[in-house]
């Protein structure tokens, strides 16, 4: 024993760093493209850039480098939201177009439900529109 202590690896490691969540967030924007409620939130000269943010943000969130934070700041996201009208219809179909994503990376079943889990908390956090 050299009397060295491993670190336990991060969620980001452990799925796989940043070619995951590249994946992950690229399948997820194939399907908000198409999605006649959630297109018209994304103006067509920020699309790619919406995806960068969202890609960088889950890095750094999921103990990945800090690279979000250095080029945006604190990710306020309730604030950076807020702008959106975010209704429980909106935040169903960003779910499902990022469950089909989060499936599509075939992670070991209890990465998939933590990631899972994080990505449900966060969708329903950005709510703030009332029920129609």
């Amino acid at each position: 024993m050299s009397g060295t202590t491993e670190e336990p690896q991060s969620f980001y490691d452990a799925v796989g760093g940043e070619e995951t969540f590249r994946r992950l967030v690229h399948r997820f924007y194939q399907g908000v493209v198409d999605d006649p409620l959630l297109r018209p939130l994304y103006p067509e000269e920020d699309l790619a850039g919406a995806e960068d943010r969202l890609r960088l943000f889950l890095i750094q969130y999921w103990g990945g480098p800090g690279t979000y934070s250095q080029e945006r700041g604190h990710p306020r996201l309730r604030m950076r939201h807020n702008p959106f009208v975010i209704g429980g219809a909106e935040r169903d179909a960003w779910l499902k177009h990022m469950h089909d994503a989060v499936t599509s990376l075939e992670l070991p079943a209890e990465l998939e439900q933590r990631l899972w889990d994080y990505l449900v908390y966060a969708a329903h956090s950005m709510v703030n529109a009332p029920e129609a």
